[in-house]
């Protein structure tokens, strides 16, 4: 991928005395499918809106292939929008509501037919055009959402929680769908969401935004296994964060890590973790959750604050787990899945000038015991 579809520099929204966007500094490429990740209130939709030209920024600049487009309306600008509810004309047919979009954009009436037809057919569509919105199932709408979206080919698709509205395996299943045809058509895929499954799934890169503000920018792979901030390690998927003393006594130093659950064995108390590059502590299973294909299992350790682990239950049920509840135990995970995160604040200037929020669920969080 070369050159840079969206580029967005200090920008920037208010609403009234709310601070939607606090100047994101943001490119995304040519060609990717780059999603944009947070929990609701993060700024990730208002983004979306100012890429699109629907709002107007109150500072900064939008550009699109490098064309600044800060203050262009959105029929001016080459992307198109895709919503969560489709937005398709109920009294239409499948290929006059793909058709509308060509004929908003002064297509001759003669190229329509071929064009409409081949978008149908991108989206395995093919033989539905007469059939009607209140006709079609949930994925099929979407997908006729996304023939009229891509029939203008746009440089730019800008997606807003499309799959929202599916059940969860007509969800993973468009996912799956989805990718491959950004892959098919090329073009730049811009996705919102705040299911982190979804982002990890289905993106090249994944932008998390928290409080307006963006925390990190990498691949699936870098923001899971090397978050950079306590937020980061949070939201993406559960987390273990080792603080303070209770850092120094396991990890020797005092010093904000984040551990993920999957990457901790749990072993009998007397077990010996001492090979090279391991790390252990000892506590108390407080609890277990029989998860099914998995157990969770929720450890109190002598070094102060609570771990969770994450174990396969390759030859275990519900019986033999709920025997650990009570019982003394040693955890051990390798010394290079405790990343270490740096300070929030100091990565983020500023930052004080939101109050942080409590921290949202999923996040084990060993204290500081002093």
């Amino acid at each position: 991928m070369e050159g840079s579809a969206v580029r967005l520099q200090g920008l920037r929204k208010t609403f009234s005395e709310t601070v939607a966007v606090a100047g994101v500094d943001l490119e995304i490429r040519d060609g990717e499918f780059f999603s944009m990740l947070g929990p609701s209130g993060s700024g990730k939709t208002t983004v979306l809106r100012l890429i699109a030209g629907f709002e107007t920024p109150t500072a900064g600049r939008v550009e699109l292939a490098g064309q600044d487009v800060t203050r262009l309306a959105p029929f001016e600008r080459d992307v198109h929008t895709v919503f969560q509810d489709y937005a398709l004309f109920p009294h239409m047919t499948v290929e006059q509501n793909v058709a509308y979009a060509l004929k908003v954009r002064k297509v001759p009436r003669s190229e329509r037919p071929a064009r409409v037809r081949e978008a149908l057919a991108g989206v395995r569509l093919d033989g539905y055009g007469a059939r009607r919105p209140a006709q079609l199932s949930g994925g099929q709408r979407q997908r006729v959402a996304l023939a009229r979206a891509l029939v203008g080919r746009p440089r730019v698709l800008l997606l807003d929680e499309p799959l929202g509205a599916l059940d969860l395996k007509l969800r993973e299943r468009m996912q799956l769908e989805l990718k491959a045809l950004q892959r098919e058509v090329g073009i730049t895929f811009v996705f919102v969401t705040h299911d982190q499954e979804e982002a990890l799934t289905m993106s090249d890169r994944i932008a998390v935004f928290h409080q307006g503000r963006l925390e990190q920018v990498g691949s699936p792979a870098e923001i899971y296994e090397r978050p950079a901030t306590p937020f980061v390690a949070s939201f993406v998927g559960a987390s273990n964060l080792l603080r303070g003393e209770s850092a120094r006594r396991v990890l020797g130093e005092e010093a904000t890590h984040s551990v993920r659950p999957e990457k901790i064995r749990v072993l009998k108390e007397s077990a010996a973790a001492d090979e090279p590059g391991v790390v252990s502590a000892a506590g108390t299973v407080a609890e277990v959750v029989y998860l099914g294909d998995s157990t969770r299992f929720l450890v109190d350790l002598d070094a102060g604050g609570r771990l969770t682990a994450l174990q396969q239950n390759l030859e275990t049920s519900a019986e033999d787990v709920a025997a650990y509840r009570g019982t003394r135990v040693r955890l051990a995970w390798r010394r290079r899945h405790a990343v270490r995160i740096p300070d929030a604040a100091a990565l983020r200037p500023g930052a004080d000038e939101i109050p942080a929020p409590a921290e949202p669920p999923g996040t084990a969080q060993v204290p500081d015991a002093r």
